[in-house]
Formats: C-alpha cells, sequence, structure tokens
C-alpha cells in the first residue's frame, strides 16, 4: 500500500496528472522548514490581487506547528523526506488521533476531482466516516480529467458548494483571483493557537500551510508534499546484477550504459525519454510551479529556460533519441502517456523516470507472479560525475477551500472533517480514511491491509482530498520499498535547494498567463529531432520580448521590497 502520491505538475518538469492516480491515498507533506521570508505585495480587501504573503505577515496567518506524537514512525523525516513504515499492522493497538467528534452533525456540500466511477452515495464507506466525523459529506465528485473547465464555470457562478477542491496544475486564468474572492479566511479558526483545537491540523508542516496562503489570508486546508523532487529514474535491478551493469554517476556514463544496454534486434533499448531526470541531473530550477522556475543567480534573477544548463539538459536528452538508445515508444510520443509497466517488465527497456510512488506499484504488482523482478530508483548523479543540484519543489501541491459565504458552523463542520483525513498513519482514523471498514472494504492479511472488490469501489480519492497528514510512506507488505524509497528521498534531500521563492502561493498577473505555453512542445520536439536547439534559443529571445522581461522585473519587486525565501 502506499500512502504516497504523485505531485502532479505543470509545464515540462514532472510527470502527467494521470500520475497523481498511482494511489488511493494521496496523502504526501514535506518536512516543516526553511520558512520563507517574503512579505505582503501590494492588494486591497476585495481580494483582487498579485503577489505573495510571507515572512512577518504570514506568521501571524500562520498555524502553530505541534508535532505529532500519536504514532511513531520506524523511519525519521530526514532532508525533506517522508516518513517511513514498514511495520506489520495490529487493528487491536491502533491508535486514535480523534478521541471524540467534532463534528456537530450538520451537512457539507464538496466539489472534488474524481478520476474513475465515482461509488453510490449512500455506501458504507461514506456512510462509516461521517458517522465518525459527525458530518453528513455530501460529494459532488467531478470527472477528474476534465476539472478545469467545471471549475471555471462553477467559481463563476453564484452556485459555489461549501467546499471546493482545487488542485495546483489547475490554478490557471481567472481561478487564482476566484480563489481570492470566493473562498472563507480560515485564519480565525486556525492561525496562531486557534489550530491547536485541530491537533491532526496542528501536525501539518508550516511549509504546506504557507502555500495556503492566498490574497493575505489562509483560505486553503493543503495536501502537503516532500519537497524532495518525486522523479525518480528507475532501473530492472535484477537485469543489472545479473548483466554486470554499473549504475551510472554522471552524464556521460549514462550516455555509455545506454549503449551497452540497447540491441534494437533483441527489441531491448536503454530508455524511456529521460528529459525529466536530466532536468535534475543538469541542475535545471525546478519548473513544476512558474514561480520555482525562478532565482537569483550572482546577483541576477534569471528564469530556468534562460539558463545554460536546461539548454545542456535537452541537448543531452535529445543525443540519446537521436543515437536511437531510446525505445521507439518514445519516438513517437508515448512514453509518457502510456503505462510503462508492460514493457518495462518485459525488459524491452531498462530505465525510465516517473513519481516515487510507481516503485511500491510495479513491485506490488510483480511480487507474486514475477519474484524474480525488482525495480530500484538510481540516486540522481551530477551531470560531471560530482554531487547533484537539485531544485525543492513546492511543498503542497492540491487544496480544499471552504466557501465564503459559509456559516461559522459549516466552517467547524469542515475542520472536523480536515482533522480526522489528516490523521497519521497508524490510527484508527487512517485506516477508514484510506481503507474503508474492516471486512467490507478491505481484510487483514499477515499485517497488510487488502482492498476487497467493494473496497476498490467505494474506498477512492474522496475524504483524502480534503486535507492530508505529513508525507508518509508505508509499505507493511514490502518494507524493503518504503525504506528504499525513503532513504532516496533522504539522500536526494541533502543535495536539494531552495530557490528564491520557495514556498510561495504566488499569484501572477494575469496578462502573462499564456507566456510558457509552447516550451513544453518546443522541448520535446528538439529532442525528437523535430526541432533544433536554435529554435528553443530564438523561442526564448522571444519569450523575453513578448513579456517574458517585465515579469522578471515583476518577480524583482517583489524580491526589491522584501528580500529572498533562498537557503
Amino acid at each position: 500500500m502506499t500512502p504516497n502520491a504523485a505531485s502532479p505538475s505543470s509545464g515540462s518538469s514532472g510527470p502527467s496528472r494521470r500520475s497523481f492516480l498511482a494511489s488511493t491515498a494521496v496523502a504526501t507533506a514535506a518536512v516543516a522548514g526553511g520558512m520563507p521570508l517574503l512579505a505582503a505585495c501590494g492588494g486591497t480587501e476585495s481580494g483582487s490581487r498579485d503577489g505573495t504573503t510571507s515572512g512577518k505577515d504570514a506568521k501571524k496567518l500562520l498555524p502553530a506547528y505541534v508535532v505529532s506524537n500519536v504514532v511513531t514512525p520506524d523511519i525519521a523525516a530526514k532532508n525533506g523526506s517522508a516518513v517511513g513504515f514498514t511495520s506489520k499492522l495490529d487493528l487491536a493497538t491502533l491508535k486514535t488521533s480523534v478521541p471524540k467528534k467534532l463534528g456537530k452533525g450538520g451537512k457539507v456540500t464538496v466539489m472534488s476531482p474524481f478520476w474513475g466511477s465515482p461509488p453510490k452515495s449512500d455506501n458504507a464507506y461514506y456512510k462509516a466516516m461521517n458517522d465518525l466525523i459527525g458530518v453528513d459529506v455530501v460529494w459532488q465528485n467531478q470527472d477528474g480529467n476534465t476539472y478545469e473547465q467545471k471549475l471555471g464555470a462553477v467559481l463563476a457562478s453564484s452556485d459555489v458548494p461549501d467546499v471546493v477542491v482545487v488542485p495546483g496544475w489547475n490554478m490557471t486564468g481567472k481561478i487564482p483571483t476566484a480563489i481570492i474572492s470566493k473562498f472563507a479566511d480560515l485564519g480565525p479558526y486556525l492561525s496562531g493557537d486557534a489550530v491547536k483545537d485541530y491537533p491532526n491540523l496542528a501536525a501539518v508542516p508550516t511549509d504546506a500551510w504557507q502555500r495556503s496562503i492566498f490574497g493575505g489570508k489562509l483560505l486553503g486546508l493543503p495536501m502537503p508534499s516532500s519537497y524532495v523532487t518525486s522523479i525518480v529514474p528507475f532501473y530492472r535491478k535484477d537485469v543489472f546484477d545479473k548483466e554486470g551493469y554499473q549504475v551510472p554517476t554522471s552524464a556521460d556514463e549514462f550516455y555509455a550504459l545506454a549503449k551497452e544496454i540497447t540491441d534494437a534486434k533483441a527489441k531491448r533499448w536503454a530508455c524511456l525519454d529521460m528529459k525529466w531526470t536530466a532536468w535534475n541531473m543538469f541542475g535545471v530550477l525546478s519548473g513544476d510551479e512558474k514561480s520555482l522556475g525562478w532565482n537569483v543567480v550572482d546577483g541576477k534573477l534569471i528564469n530556468r529556460i534562460e539558463t545554460q544548463e536546461y539548454l545542456e539538459a535537452i541537448e543531452w536528452t535529445r543525443k540519446l533519441f537521436a543515437d536511437e538508445l531510446v525505445h521507439p515508444d518514445a519516438k513517437l510520443g508515448k512514453s509518457q502517456a502510456t503505462d510503462p509497466a508492460p514493457k518495462f517488465v518485459a525488459g524491452e527497456f531498462l530505465i525510465y523516470n516517473q513519481d516515487i510512488s510507481q516503485w511500491y506499484g510495479q513491485a506490488s504488482a510483480q511480487a507474486t507472479q514475477n519474484p524474480d523482478f525488482q525495480i530500484w530508483g538510481m540516486d540522481i548523479p551530477g551531470h560531471d560525475g560530482g554531487d547533484p543540484t537539485l531544485w525543492a519543489k513546492n511543498p503542497a501541491g492540491i487544496f480544499a477551500f471552504v466557501n465564503k459565504k459559509a456559516s461559522a458552523s459549516v466552517i467547524h463542520d469542515v475542520l472536523a472533517v480536515a482533522n480526522t483525513t489528516a490523521a497519521p498513519y497508524g490510527t484508527k482514523e487512517y485506516m477508514l480514511t484510506n481503507y474503508g471498514v474492516e471486512g467490507t472494504h478491505y481484510t487483514l492479511k499477515d499485517g497488510v491491509p487488502v482492498k476487497t472488490d467493494q473496497g476498490n469501489i467505494d474506498v477512492l480519492n474522496a475524504y483524502v482530498m480534503m486535507a492530508s497528514p505529513a508525507a508518509t510512506l508505508a509499505h507493511p507488505d514490502l518494507p524493503e520499498v518504503a525504506k528504499g524509497q525513503v532513504e532516496w528521498q533522504q539522500r536526494m534531500g541533502a543535495f536539494t535547494k531552495k530557490s528564491s521563492f520557495y514556498g510561495m502561493q504566488i499569484t501572477e498577473p494575469a496578462r502573462y498567463t499564456n507566456l510558457y505555453n509552447d516550451f513544453e512542445q518546443l522541448e520535446d520536439d528538439i529532442i525528437r529531432g523535430r526541432k533544433k536547439v536554435g529554435d528553443m534559443q530564438q523561442a526564448v529571445s522571444d519569450w523575453k520580448s513578448k513579456g517574458g522581461d517585465k515579469l522578471r522585473d515583476w518577480y524583482q519587486k517583489l524580491l526589491d521590497d522584501n528580500g529572498t525565501a533562498a537557503s
């Protein structure tokens, strides 16, 4: 099982939004730390504003952080990693993190993205959760693949549900402004010591709350995530061990290994599209949020697309394609759009990059039918053979917001729900939130919860969308995978830096919304030989003249007025 999830990203920096579905419990979180230093930037009481809030202004808004001592993890968090659990579960000894119902019996409507077929509204899982919390939660599940359109329409109307879940990748166009104007200030209920009424929310890392400040107010309930990159270069460790292949420690070694592995006549290629790993090997600034693509270098504010590292990463990936070391599916553009598992398992390629959640997903799927199969994660090398320079991603990516028109009683009921869904692994509340009712939705086999057919129908992406605990990786059935994942994050976290705008919830002026639209396609066209690196240099020049330089000035003003968040 895997409480960890993908960190869906916009732009070209990481996995597609579909990778979010890699687990049923989509809770990840960052370790608190690296408090940003920016202060509020402009704005009015109407909530229609650009900018960010941090530093002294943010401290007034942020909930107090109180470490949870309900459950002790088997592997403690370090360098921004998740906590890890490897032990078997005993339902008789599960802890209780919510000793009494906090809900007052009210009704709360929630609109949220949903991938798959939503269950019946009166299913046993929803009933059990609502009874535990003391709130009648009514789900208005919407197709996750078309959620942005639905979200825009609902936020433009006067008929907004009590709670609306908004993934970070849907915060485009007018949606950020609508968030600021349509949703309630949770500060009076959560800021400072007020959060202590909701102990599980108090244990949510501070960085995640920082990301929940919009328009100078604490508006969101966060789904936290580790700030360490979630993109892992996976490889077939069993084949590597058998063939004597060595894990590469530089970009050149990777290329040489790819040449050694590839044998087109035998239908074996080295890898899929390794662009995401290239970003990390060459130290390219994160692109999972536009603001993270900016950083002060040698006293000058630059964007990731202006850096030499960006062009070098594209060129390195292009060479893998040009020399036919990449599986043909990737040449056709299928490498990130389809499930890599069948051909990876068949040995048609031995390396690919995806979200860390696939580590457990692939290992679990092959555990019984293919016991020799072993997927493992490569440490990301620096391109020159030295230590890598990795850049932190944002510490929260999905948020739940409460309607500005909601009464105080409704807000209290929403927070009662969130306090339950943010319960840590190893508690009764976590088990019910993520697995449902024992016997109906799952059974415990040798200390491992296994979902029933009904569990796979009912217990999907619903309550976990309200709020989540700190980043957790727990696999009692495959403890070596949980240990491997957490230790990989810890090693990579040691090389992870926070850029100037780390952790900021920044609302860019709407006039710059479409500035980056064509870059991802151009990257892929160059990598596949359809365009040239010179085309990218021209595109960057055009970007500067069409608004990039003015956007730089806008970000520079944030820094000039308030300082930098870099650590």
